[in-house]
């Protein structure tokens, strides 16, 4: 059974892929799992992912086009965010319907089951469309407040979770309990895991077609350079203290004072960072991006950089150019010990030392360069290290 319908998906995202690329491609990095513990279908918490949840009984009883329909629409929920947004909102159930409201209107009305939320489910409120969920929320809680029967007969079915469709099938009542016992920092991470998929999907979508409309102005914010999360500015000019690289230039324009043939010389001190990279497994995608940018903007502060990336090995040492498209190396396991052998060996080169990293590997041998372990706002500090030591914060 459970083979049968993780078959019938692989055609619905086929068939999703063709008409909605974005989203087909979407389900292609989800996990699904077919579970009867489950009454109908719905999103799970899996890790720092979400996941597709199928009831197999369920599933066997909706067509083709209602089966697409239903995971684009789980889709839409989590793109949109709401399953980290309850919060936000005291009637978990008025606000599922005002969830509902929102990311149907963007479902070919082929897909929606007959009894599906919609604009016209509650004409008498006359909802105006792609509004967004805070707006619908409102208006609901404005009419249940009022004792509205028809929404309460809803909220009643939706707590018994009896609520069907035209053809008497239950329709997919959200529970979502597990997201509201989440800390504010898982909460972060998941967000920031939907950020990384939808920037991948972005990237795709150059390629392969468009992304839709609804989700344009948000993916496009996404690529906007987001601020440091610290003062490397003042923090590396502390840092470094007067260490740094003296670079001359010859200026023919600018005769020198002192030797009234030769030409100026313009002295300028320059810092020169050796920035290393933890490129290992256990550092995720959205801790690398944490770091590039970070390092983006110490590049900005007028620091020479070099890149260092390392897992076990030094699988790339290059000057930093932001103009330039970064590629990650390595990706094995942990070892520290070949940065600190790489600066200790090229000490003169660099003013100093900062590492990028997770934090979980044995501490190397000390460097003798000043050595500061920046650690991913996902990870906690390893007092174990020989250094300065911050964490970039959520």
């Amino acid at each position: 059974m459970s083979q049968k319908v993780l078959n019938e998906l692989s055609k619905v995202g086929r068939d999703l892929m063709l008409k909605q690329p974005f989203y087909g491609m979407y389900l292609l990095m989800l996990d699904k799992r077919v579970s009867k513990v489950v009454p109908t279908a719905g999103v799970s918490k899996q890790g720092i992912n979400y996941r597709i949840d199928i009831n197999p009984d369920f599933w066997e009883k909706l067509s083709h086009e209602h089966r697409l329909g239903l995971i684009h629409h789980e889709l839409l929920h989590i793109c949109f965010f709401h399953l980290l947004r309850r919060e936000e909102f005291q009637n978990h159930m008025i606000a599922n319907i005002a969830m509902d409201i929102e990311i149907n209107q963007y479902i070919p009305s082929g897909n929606l089951p007959e009894g599906g939320m919609t604009l016209n489910t509650f004409p008498e409120l006359k909802l105006e469309p792609k509004k967004g969920t805070r707006y619908y929320y409102d208006k609901l809680m404005e009419q249940a407040q009022k004792n509205d029967e028809k929404i309460q007969q809803m909220l009643d079915a939706m707590a018994n979770g009896d609520i069907t469709d035209g053809d008497g099938n239950l329709m997919p009542n959200h529970d979502w309990e597990d997201f509201d016992e989440l800390s504010d920092t898982e909460k972060k991470l998941l967000g920031a895991q939907i950020d990384h998929h939808l920037k991948e999907l972005a990237n795709q979508m150059k390629s392969r077609g468009s992304v839709p409309g609804e989700m344009k102005d948000y993916i496009d914010s996404l690529f906007t350079e987001k601020p440091s999360k610290f003062d490397w500015k003042g923090y590396l000019r502390r840092f470094s203290g007067g260490s740094s690289r003296v670079y001359t230039k010859k200026l023919q324009r600018k005769e020198n004072r002192r030797y009234a043939d030769d030409a100026g010389l313009k002295i300028k001190q320059r810092r020169h960072m050796l920035l290393a990279i933890d490129t290992s497994g256990s550092v995720s995608q959205t801790e690398l991006e944490e770091f590039l940018n970070e390092i983006g903007h110490i590049h900005k502060t007028g620091t020479e950089v070099t890149v260092l990336q390392c897992d076990t090995r030094v699988t790339s040492v290059e000057l930093f150019n932001p103009k330039k498209k970064f590629v990650i190396t390595g990706r094995g396991g942990t070892d520290f010990q070949p940065i600190i052998d790489y600066a200790n060996s090229n000490s003169r080169k660099f003013t100093g030392l900062c590492i990028f990293t997770d934090g979980e590997a044995p501490a190397p041998t000390a460097c003798t360069l000043r050595t500061l372990w920046v650690h991913s706002s996902q990870s906690s500090i390893n007092k174990d290290l020989q250094g300065y030591k911050i964490k970039l914060e959520l």
